[in-house]
Parts: C-alpha cells; structure tokens; sequence
C-alpha cells in the first residue's frame, strides 16, 4: 500500500480502494469514505450513520471537536514542538491548527486509507510543503520507524470499527514512547469501550509519566504521556503558555490548558 518512505503509489492504490481491494496491516479490508455536507458543517463519513471528522465548512481550520482541543493540550507541556508526528489524518483537523498557529515546526502525518487523503482538499488540508507532509503508511511501521523524532505526538487513528489492531498493541505505544525527543510528548484519542485498556498498555510503556483525561461532554477519553521532563522543573503556567501562542489558537485551547494543569496538580506530576 505504500511506496519509498511511505509516499503514496499513485494510480495503484487509488485503483485498489476503487475495486475494494486495498487492506490494512492486519488484512482488513479499507473503507472508501465519503464527504457529507450539512448546514455549516462538512464531515468525513465510512457509513451514513458515523462521523470520523467534521469541520465548519466557513472556517476549516477551527478546532470544531472538543477532543481535538483536549489532545492539543499538549502544548501545555510542550509549547514549541520543532517536529510534530500524527497517527491518522481524517478531515486533517489538528494538522490544519498546527500549520496555521505553529509556524517553527514541521508536521509529518501518516494515514493507511488513500480513500481518505484523496479527500483532502475537500476539508483545506494544505498541499505538501517544507513543513507539511502526509504519508500513506500503515501508522504503527511509520511510528516504529522515527526513534527520538517527535516533540509532539498526536495518535488519533480510527476506522469504520475503531482504533484498528495494529495501533492497540503493546508494542505500538513502547515504539510511541520511543519515537518521542527527549522532553516530548504524546496525546492519544480513546473513544472505546477499552480506553482503561489502552490508557494501562501507555502506562505500562511510560510508568508514570501519564495521566488520562475525560472529555466532560463526549465519550472520549483522551491520554498523555511524556518523556523525561517536559516544559522543565517546577510548576506550570497555563497563562505564561497560552500568551505565546497566537490569540485565536490561545482561545481555543484555555480550556483545555486549564484541565490538565489541574489534573497534573491533583495528581501530583507536577
């Protein structure tokens, strides 16, 4: 399903999920999405009833979810990433955020479904650049393959079924754990029955350098996880972060900011 590096091979694949053919790491068969459009809102559909993405179709680049908020939270604990990583694509929601409010970094995306980056222009993903590029790779060889590269990591991969196999292993979150630059670190979308499940394997990979998160008004869950010291020693200041970042992203993040300190505190990690 993927060529050099993990680009794309063109026709072939695009080919293959036409004719249904195009399969996972763990043989399953890959869904062709669809875009649907509704009142202010555009969303990335597998099956009528189940929204994968959705943006608001006069401002794309709004972090519309309040997961997506949530996981960006990470840059509490670490304000400047230089080189983010992301574990799945879909309607390119926080990919968008970061291109638009995180000038110094690059961001590298893998997604396994080329049904679903053939869409990308229907949800203003910015084409590839210097700082942006998305790959077709299955996301647990692309994490395994980057020790010590992300200061950022953001795992959100999900199909038609949920977070597929090959990202529900042990293995995956130890490879995430290495992947990560010293003081990087990782947020992870649970939206399962398993969340526990998932949130002990990261647990078990980072000790106790987690912490998971409800999302009041979702089903989610969403996970964090860290290398070493992130945002250095002594207590954090969710003011001092958010002042750095542009106005518009600040005011999409406070909320979450303010969450995490407080859990970070009440647990004592910080």
């Amino acid at each position: 399903m993927a060529g050099e590096q993990g680009k794309p091979t063109g026709l072939g694949t695009r080919l293959a999920l036409m004719l249904g053919l195009a399969r996972d790491a763990s043989g399953q068969r890959l869904v062709k999405p669809f875009v649907r459009r509704y009142g202010r809102y555009t969303s990335l559909q597998f099956s009528r009833k189940q929204t994968q993405s959705r943006m608001l179709t006069g401002d794309p680049d709004v972090l519309l979810i309040d997961y997506t908020r949530t996981m960006m939270a990470a840059l509490l604990l670490q304000p400047d990433p230089r080189c983010i990583g992301m574990v799945g694509l879909g309607g390119g929601s926080q990919a968008k955020f970061c291109h638009r409010h995180l000038p110094r970094a690059r961001i590298e995306v893998v997604e396994n479904n080329p049904g679903v980056i053939a869409l990308r222009g229907e949800f203003a993903i910015p084409g590839d650049d210097e700082r942006l590029q998305v790959h077709l790779d299955d996301g647990a060889a692309f994490v395994q393959s980057r020790p010590g590269r992300y200061d950022l990591l953001l795992v959100d991969g999900y199909d038609e079924r949920g977070i597929p196999a090959v990202l529900s292993t042990q293995a995956f979150y130890d490879d995430c754990r290495d992947a990560l630059a010293p003081g990087g670190v990782m947020s992870v979308n649970l939206f399962s029955t398993d969340a526990q499940a998932h949130f002990g394997k990261i647990r078990q990979s980072f000790g106790d350098s987690a912490l998971m998160l409800e999302e009041p008004k979702m089903s989610n869950r969403v996970a964090f996880a860290w290398s070493g010291d992130p945002g250095g020693p002594g207590p954090i200041d969710p003011g001092a972060v958010l002042a750095a970042l542009p106005d518009e992203a600040g005011r999409q993040l406070g909320p979450g900011f303010a969450r995490l300190a407080q859990a970070l505190e009440e647990a004592g990690l910080r």
